[in-house]
Parts: C-alpha cells; structure tokens; sequence
C-alpha cells in the first residue's frame, strides 16, 4: 500500500536510523566489516529498516534469511537459507570447513561437525563471496532461527572485521537473553508524538474522531504498524466515534488480529494457502504449489490473497509481515493444520530433506501412531548428529506424544527428558517426567524416574538437598541396572562434593563405602575408571587416588568415549586442578567445551567454558578468560542454570579487583544452595587477594577457614595461601605444619606446577635460595604463568631483604612485567613498590600502558612467525585470511617491522 505524504523512502522519522544504516554500507564499500542488531517490538519497522537497506546497499549483494518460529528446532535451517544462493562456492573453502558446511546442510553424511568448524566455514563462506562485491547479509526475525544458527552467525559477528561482509539482524524486543548480546544494536524505538500522527493521517486521509485518534495513537505507543493496521478492522461508526478495542492482549497480538480479520474476509481457498505458506517457512514456492495441488487450491485463491496483499507469490515465498504468518497459522483450526501439514509432508522428497518431512507428518497426525513415532525417533538421531541434543529432545517429545504403547511411551518420555535436562531446560524434562508418570511403570522405570528428579535438583540448585535423593536413587538402580546405577553413584558423589561442609545428608566417604561395596561392572569406560578412582580417594586418602586417578583422568582426553563419558567430563576437569596438572585441565577443558559445543549441551558447555576460562587465568590470559566469563554469565542466564562464578571471582582475585559485591553475591547464593565447596573457593581466593595487596593478616585467617574442609581443588591452593601469610606475620609453625600438608599433596602429584610450587612454600619457610631458583625452573615448564611470576616475586623480594639489590631487580623487573602485562594489578603493584624499595622507579600500572599487542594480535604474530600461511592462521584462529591480514598489519606498524622474518627478534622482546 501506497501511503499519501510520506517521504519517498516510505521511512517517516527514521532519518538517524537510515543514517546508521548508510554509514554502514559506505564502510562495507571502504573494505570494513559491520555487524549491526536492529532490536524493537513487533510492528516497530524493523523489516522496513531492512528493506530499505536492501535497496539503498547499491553495488551490494544481498543475501536474506527469515527466522521461523516452527523451524526452531530444525538445525541449521537458517545457516542454510542465508547461505544457499552461495553453496556454489563451497569449493573455494579448505576441505574441512567445505565438509563441516556439506554435514551441517545435510548435503552429505558424516560425523558430526564440529561446531566452531562450522562457524569458521561460514564465515570463511561470506568473506570468499564478498571478495567480488561487498556482501549484505540481512536476517529477520533472527529472534525465531533456531539456536544453532543463532550461535554461528551470532560467531561469525564477533568474527567479521575487514571481510566487507555486513551481517544485519532484525530482531523482536523480548526482553530476554539472545545469542546476539554484545553485537553492536540499534534500538528502533515507536515514531515521536509528532511523527506518529502524520502516519495515521496519512494511512487514514478520511474522517476520524478526534477522541478515535488520540486513543488510536495512544494505544499504538507509536508503533508504525500499529498505526496502520489496528483501525482497519473498525467500522466507519467506530472510527467516527468509539474504538472497540478493549481487551489486555499484547500489542503483537492485537496486530496480528487486524490481519487475521483481513485473511478471514478471504475466500476459503485463498485462507487455505495462506495457511499451508505459514506452515512451509522455507518459502519454497514449487513445494506450496506441490501441497496446494494436493489441497485442490487453484490459482484463483492465489490471486485474491495476493490481491489483498497478504502474500507474495514470486520466486520465494513471502508474507509482508512476519505477523501474517503467525496470525495465519495460530488461529486456524486444527483439522486444517494437520491437512496442510500432511499435503507438504506428501510434498517433501523423504530422500532429500528426511527430518522436515518427519515433522510435517508429527503434526499433520492427530492421534497415536506409532509408525509416525518411529519416525521421529529417527530424526532425533539424526538431528543430535548433526545440530545437537536440543533438536533431538524435540523430535523425541513428539515422539513420546505419538507413540501408542504406554510402555514404550514412557521409555521415549523418560529419554526425551534426560535430552531436555541435557540442554538444560530442566522445566521441560520435569513436564516429561510427569506425563511418564501418568503410564504403566515397571520397577526399571520408576527408578530411571526417580534418578532424573534427583538429576534435577542437582542441576538447578548444585547443594545440598541432592546427595541423599541420588545416592537413594542409585541403591533403587543396584538390583535393576547395575551400569545405571554405578553412574548414579558417580552423581551422588559429584553431588557430595559440592555440598562439601554445608552437606547435611551423605559426605564424599559416606557414598565412596556404599559405592565400593557394589558389584563393579565389567566394562570399559572413562566414567567407569572414575568412579573405582574416586571410590580410593575418599576411603584411602590423596596419595593413594592419585595414579588411578591419573589414569581415568587421561581415558577421558584419549578417547572418543561414548555419551556417558563425554557427561563427566566436567567432573574430570575439576579432579585434573585438584591433581595439580594443568597440562592434563587444557586437554579436558578444550575438549569438554568442544564437545559441548558441538551437541548443544548447554549444561555441559557452562560448566567446561567456566574451567577453560579458570585455566586461562591460570595461564595469564586474562582477556581470553574475560571473554569466555561472559559467555558463561549468559548461557546461565539464558537457561535458569545456577551462577557459575568460579572463574569470574579468580579473575578478581589475580586481577586485585576489590569486586566486594561479587564475592558477596556468590557467598549468599552458595549458602542459600547449600553449595559448601563454592565456599571454600571464596575464601581462598579471597586469601589470594590479601596475598596480593600484603594484607597478610586478613590472608591468613581467611585461607584458616577455607582449609577447614578438605573441599576439591580449594584446599590445596588455599594451603598455598596460609603458607605465604604465615610466614610473613610471623607464625613459622602454623606455615610449617600446612607445608607438611600440602608437600603430601604435591609429592604424590609430581607435576612440575605441584613440585614448583612446593619448592616455593619450603623457600619461604627455610629461607633457601635453590628451592626458590627451583620453583622458577619448574613453574616455567608448567603452564602457571601467574604462580610463576609470583615465585619471581617472591624471590626478589628475598633478595631484597639480603641487600642484594641488583640481583633483587632482576627478579622483580621480570615478575612486575608479567603481572603488568597480564593485568594482575595487586601484584603488579606489589611489585613496583618492592621495585622502588631498591632505588628503582617504574611506572604504576595503566589500561593504556598494559598491552603493546593485543592477545589476538599476539596469537595471529606467534602463527606468522612460526611460518604459517594466512588461511593456516585463520583456520587456527577461526577468523578469516583477511582478518589475518588485518592484524598482521598492525602487528608489522606496532613493532616496526616489515617481513615475518623480523617477528621472531621482535616478538623475543614481548612478555609472554
């Protein structure tokens, strides 16, 4: 429709919008990527911002995509409608990106891709296409694709940089968390009073009351489709007097009403293709055509939907607002739903897209039907194959909900909520649980039940009402199952383990006797070695666990393993720091969060992305961990999942942030949970921020209470600390008899960070210069960078106290530049003062005089040096060759270089 007195473009009051947009193709023409999130209610122009991009972007490819609120839980159907026009160019890509893609689009059969290989090909896809003419890529209701492609493309964004690729979303204000949290955004807010009015006298040029008008504009808040379409279904009386909408229902639905009046004043026929459109969200136009013929739907009704302007019949298909879709299908009978359901099932090439055919016929069947079932059984193995647990969990409900036998429909309702609890949506597996319920139980199944609500609990709450439920679980499981209920005793031990001292039911040792007097299975398996190696630690003490532990702990990072090894592997990470092997906590850390990627086990992915980022604090990389922290923050958000703050507060302690809020907010929820070794975390690592201010009274009494549980992975570290503080406030005995504990420890580990470390305590307790030379040596093979550089520090300052001050600054110099670069400011600064101290000056530490290159620019230079190619360092870095052509260049202007040669010399001279 052609509205009288708007300005050409059709856009009354977006001029700094459209604005936004022009500056952004003119940076796409000038050789830099842009990524921009239009973000605003239903009806609030969004989709007209888009098209006027679209046709402003001259000298542009543009490339489309719509998110389908059906098509959710279809993997990667959104991936693949954007980047369909251009599968042609798959050859163009490395072999592993072109077969991750070919999996991904079900264009091949193979293993599943790996998730993040699948973004890099993606983006790798849009920079190849781009390099012929800048790339447009424009993404409706990106709020509706499913989350996989949410994930890649919300990837990719984070990724773009000089590719002339622009990645446009449009996205409904929902107020929820969403993949593109970070990406640049624009909010597209209603018209100004002003504006608004203009629009509905425009829309409206005839006679209106001016009662109509004022409660016309105040109900549509200035929402531009609101002001179209809500006084089109009143009739002249009521624009002349009275407006009859005086219901409480969201604007988007009082929308979607006036749409739904125009669809109704259609033909039946007309209303039934506007239907089977809505049901068919790929806008496939030959498949509508396939399933109206298989309606009886003629070309006239074609022709009178078109006519009012409720569909667009070319190509593709497409509705002129999302809106029409969605009022289309959800107020339609069921009986119509199913037979358009069923014509596009009859419609879809089962051979070529096997899953979406599956779906149309879940919905197109109205009663149990177990061959229909069966079906989507096989599309949830499909699916986890290629896109994840979450598509799986949602084939497998539906197969639950269509399957006869009440038996085997328990057993599909019981696996499709350990799917849900898998992709952490706990709420969904409950539901699933209670209609199981409702079935014929056999003692099997009451106990699987009984094992997932204890799984449950532990998931959203990670305290102490847990152990007694799982471990009461697992004795249900003994008689019946005995692999089932040997993995159920390895919950409830995890479950103690967090419960630590606030544990009022089962402790670790309690479940480790029960455990040990079962019949072991005799089976091979990572979970399995786990199991009899946490049964030794918790009834034969430390020493004795280490080798089987060891040993359990490397068939985790050596084997594919099955699913229910890939399930502990959070559990094996947190025992690798407790071992004091971080060579081993990488291994288990990269690989945990991979996985987790690539099955969409959200659960899982939190719990590793929380141990990976702890590690990269460890290691140094404080801005890798930052940014793998936020990622956590939002899956746990995003899912109810319980707040994941260990590697966020270890942040804050290395960085010597005060971030007293932080910690208290974590104390709270850890006791309201009933978390008692989150606990035991804080107070070390509170200790280790006293430690580095030289706060050391404060250091000491905390660290006291931390050790006062033997909690995994904070008891050691928190022995550490006590030593440290007792030495410097004058308590040799109290840091000696820790030292006597902890050597116990780090004697049977025998890891270089252990033995370092050790070497480190006994030189602080002795006063012997070799133990102190020893503990830089080993550190300095391990990946400790922090404890390293504070072994530097501590050996400087020892040789301060000796009045031996050039030696002193050496050390020092070395330790302060590590805390500086790293940005562990309390020790930094601690450091600088003990610089002074010696007659020398440095300059305090600053956000501008940290980092001379980035962390991206110092991966993309180390790559370079070492001699691999642009697309080799892409492919590593998951950025493309022209992102790497971009750093170089700043890397050559920074060092002042002109060849890869020069980077070994130059990079010599940075900190690591």
């Amino acid at each position: 429709m052609t509205i009288i007195g708007l300005p050409p473009s059709g856009l009354l009051g977006r001029r700094s919008e459209c604005e936004v947009l022009a500056r952004l193709v003119t940076g796409l023409r000038a050789g830099q990527s842009r990524v921009l999130v239009l973000r605003g209610e239903a009806g609030a122009g969004k989709t007209a911002l888009l098209e006027h991009l679209a046709a402003s972007a001259s000298g542009c490819r543009i490339a489309r995509a719509v998110g389908v609120e059906s098509e959710m839980e279809l993997p990667f159907a959104g991936l693949h409608a954007l980047c369909a026009p251009m599968l042609g160019r798959l050859g163009h890509l490395p072999g592993p990106q072109r077969e991750a893609l070919n999996t991904a689009f079900g264009l091949s059969v193979g293993p599943p891709p790996a998730r993040f290989l699948v973004g890099l090909a993606a983006l790798s896809l849009l920079a190849d296409t781009a390099e012929e003419q800048p790339l447009v890529c424009i993404v409706d209701d990106a709020q509706w694709l499913d989350q996989v492609s949410a994930q890649t493309l919300a990837f990719v964004g984070r990724r773009l940089l000089a590719e002339r690729v622009g990645l446009v979303f449009g996205l409904r204000e929902s107020g929820l968390q969403h993949e593109f949290e970070g990406l640049p955004e624009l909010v597209v807010a209603g018209l100004a009073a002003e504006d608004a009015r203009v629009l509905l006298d425009a829309a409206f040029p005839g006679p209106l009351d001016e009662r109509v008008q004022e409660r016309i504009l105040g109900e549509a808040g200035g929402n531009p489709l609101a002001l179209i379409e809500l006084p089109r279904g009143l009739t002249p009386a009521e624009l002349a007097g009275g407006f009859g909408l005086a219901d409480a229902r969201p604007l988007a639905s009082r929308i979607e009403r006036t749409f739904l009046q125009r669809v109704q004043s259609l033909p039946r026929d007309s209303q039934l293709l506007l239907l089977t459109a809505a049901a068919e969200p790929l806008g496939d136009a030959s498949l509508l055509w396939r399933a109206a013929g298989r309606l009886g739907i003629g070309d006239d009704a074609a022709r009178r939907a078109e006519g009012a302007r409720l569909i667009e019949l070319g190509a593709r298909v497409r509705f002129p607002h999302p809106l029409v879709r969605s009022a289309v299908y959800g107020a339609s009978a069921p009986g119509d739903r199913r037979d358009v359901h069923r014509a596009l099932a009859d419609s879809t090439d089962p051979v070529l897209d096997p899953d979406r055919r599956a779906w149309h016929r879940a919905h197109a069947t109205a009663t149990a039907d177990e061959a229909v079932a069966a079906e989507m059984v096989h599309s949830a193995d499909r699916a986890q194959r290629r896109g994840g647990l979450a598509a799986a969990a949602a084939f497998l409900e539906r197969a639950a909900e269509l399957t006869p036998d009440p038996g085997r429909r328990v057993e599909r309702a019981l696996d499709a909520a350990q799917a849900k609890l898998d992709v952490a949506d706990p709420g969904a597996a409950y539901e699933l649980i209670a209609a199981a319920k409702l079935g014929p139980l056999d003692e099997l199944q009451r106990a699987r039940l009984e094992r997932l609500i204890a799984q449950i609990v532990f998931a959203r709450r990670r305290g102490r009402d847990a152990p007694p439920l799982l471990l009461q679980a697992a004795k249900r499981l003994e008689p019946l199952d005995a692999a089932m209920a040997r993995e159920t005793y390895l919950d409830a031990m995890a479950a103690a383990m967090f419960a630590g001292r606030l544990g009022t039911g089962p402790d670790e040792r309690e479940v480790a006797e029960v455990a040990r007097a079962t019949n072991p299975v005799y089976v091979s398996g990572a979970a399995e070695a786990l199991l009899d190696a946490l049964v030794t630690r918790f009834t034969e003490g430390y020493a004795a666990s280490v080798s089987p532990l060891s040993q359990a702990l490397r068939a985790f990072g050596e084997s594919d393993g099955g699913k229910a090894d890939r399930r502990w592997l959070w559990l094996a990470c947190r025992l690798a720091q407790d071992l004091w092997d971080d060579e081993l906590w990488d291994v288990l850390a990269t690989r945990g969060a991979r996985l987790a990627r690539d099955a969409g086990a959200l659960s899982l992915l939190a719990v590793m992305a929380n141990y990976l980022a702890a590690l990269h604090v460890h290691s140094g990389a404080f801005a890798t961990a930052a940014a793998l922290i936020d990622e956590v923050d939002a899956i746990t958000e995003a899912t109810g999942l319980p707040p994941l703050k260990y590697a966020s507060l270890m942040l804050a302690a290395s960085r010597g942030e005060e971030a007293q809020a932080l910690f208290e907010d974590a104390w709270r929820n850890g006791m309201e949970r009933g978390e008692g070794s989150g606990l035991g975390l804080i107070l070390w690592l509170t200790a280790l921020r006293h430690n580095a201010d030289g706060r050391y009274g404060e250091a000491l009494a905390d660290a006291q209470r931390a050790c006062e549980h033997e909690d995994v992975m904070a008891y050691g570290w928190a022995l550490v600390e006590q030593i440290e503080a007792g030495v410097r406030v004058g308590r040799p005995d109290e840091a000696a008899a820790a030292l006597d504990r902890l050597s116990e420890r780090t004697q049977a580990s025998g890891t270089e960070w252990a033995l370092g470390i050790e070497a480190r305590c006994r030189a602080l307790v002795s006063d012997d210069e070799v133990l102190y030379r020893e503990s830089i040596e080993r550190l300095a093979r391990s990946r400790a960078a922090l404890e390293l550089a504070r072994s530097r520090l501590l050996y400087g300052e020892w040789l301060r106290r000796e009045n031996r001050r050039t030696d002193a600054r050496e050390l020092l110099r070395a330790a302060h530049d590590s805390f500086s670069h790293m940005g562990a400011e309390g020790f930094a600064e601690r450091a600088r003062r003990e610089l002074r101290a010696t007659g020398e000056t440095v300059r305090r530490v600053t956000a501008d005089t940290r980092d001379v290159l980035t962390p991206q620019e110092v991966q993309v230079a180390r790559l370079a040096r070492d001699g691999h190619t642009n697309p080799e360092i892409g492919a590593q870095l998951f950025i493309s060759p022209r992102t790497v052509e971009y750093h170089l260049h700043k890397v050559f202007r920074k060092l002042d270089v002109n060849t890869r040669k020069e980077l070994r010399a130059a990079l010599a001279e940075q900190p690591a």
